[in-house]
């Protein structure tokens, strides 16, 4: 069974006013990963779901969904 988590990354960023690379200098990844996890063609380690979600102050669940 393929699991797929889509994300909400690229709606929270921009109602933040931020642009991808703002966002990963202050995680300190590459813009490269953000991209990648924007287009979900990346899923990132709950490390740094956690540190997304408190960047954009929500929680992971609101951020990343499952979809079966």
């Amino acid at each position: 069974m393929v699991i797929k988590m889509n994300n909400r990354i690229k709606e929270f960023r921009k109602k933040s006013d931020l642009r991808q690379e703002d966002v990963a200098n202050q995680l300190k990844v590459s813009r490269q990963t953000i991209i990648a996890i924007e287009n979900n063609k990346y899923n990132p380690s709950l490390e740094l779901a956690i540190k997304l979600a408190k960047l954009f102050n929500t929680d992971v669940e609101e951020l990343f969904q499952l979809e079966e």
